[in-house]
């Protein structure tokens, strides 16, 4: 499918990745991707192969930036009709259904069935606040994705636990808030914490972002990383933000340069 060819709704357009000459869906009617998305595929360690799974996938942000690190079989879950269509079309877009596939559906639902079912990988953006802090006032696009209405963050860890073969990986954006929560669950469900690196705005101020990364059924021994930094004092990305949006680099670093 060209960019040509691509049937957008009256209120959708698109937007370039920034790399691999990547194109994407978006609508500011939806929840459109943000700095997080992009974090969390280039945190995660992925393997050369096998099956990786993107939960909350939203517009497919985060399955279609994973594609340019591995060779592995990408799962997107989604469970807004409007999203998961939006996320299959922008996989067209960009020629990659024979290594993406978006399945719209609810992730407290999904089961292994045999040994295709286990996953080396999973990652997941999800909604960040309960609905104990607030009622969610937006359209129910964004409500969905910033509220836990569709699922909770249990839902999310006891989904990844399901799927994820020994050894596999769970890759976590969140809010430093739900630090204790999301560390507590994990180990609930056998889901042993190994990276975490916190994302702050400038280097003053506090984490607005963590990043976490597990082990199903490792053992004890948690890295915590040098801090990123998103912004220069003159409200520029730092050179490691600017060279993973651009393509430079593939991956945020992994602690060894800082």
């Amino acid at each position: 499918m060209t960019e040509d060819s691509v049937m957008l709704e009256p209120s959708e357009r698109l937007d370039y990745l920034l790399t691999h000459d990547m194109r994407i869906i978006q609508s500011d009617e939806v929840f459109s991707f943000s700095i997080d998305a992009v974090l969390l595929a280039r945190f995660v360690s992925l393997p050369p192969r096998g099956r990786v799974l993107d939960l909350c996938t939203g517009n497919g942000v985060i399955p279609l930036l994973l594609s340019t690190r591995t060779s592995a079989h990408i799962d997107g879950i989604e469970i807004q009709p409007r999203l998961a269509n939006m996320a299959q079309r922008s996989v067209q877009l960009n020629g990659l259904e024979s290594r993406i596939e978006i399945k719209q559906g609810d992730l407290k639902e999904l089961m292994p069935e045999g040994d295709k079912s286990y996953y080396d990988c999973i990652t997941v953006n999800p909604p960040y606040m309960p609905l104990t802090t607030g009622e969610a006032k937006e359209n129910t696009y964004k409500a969905m994705a910033r509220h836990e209405i569709g699922c909770t963050l249990e839902d999310v860890i006891a989904c990844a636990a399901r799927l994820l073969q020994t050894g596999g990986k769970l890759a976590m954006v969140h809010r430093p808030a739900r630090l204790t929560d999301i560390l507590d669950l994990m180990r609930r469900y056998k889901l042993e914490p190994k990276r975490i690196r916190f994302v702050h705005s400038r280097i003053d101020t506090e984490a607005n972002m963590v990043l976490v990364e597990a082990i199903r059924n490792g053992k004890p021994d948690v890295r915590l990383l040098p801090p990123l930094i998103v912004y220069t004092d003159t409200n520029e990305y730092v050179e490691e933000l600017n060279d993973i949006y651009y393509g430079r680099r593939s991956e945020l670093r992994n602690g060894d340069h800082g």
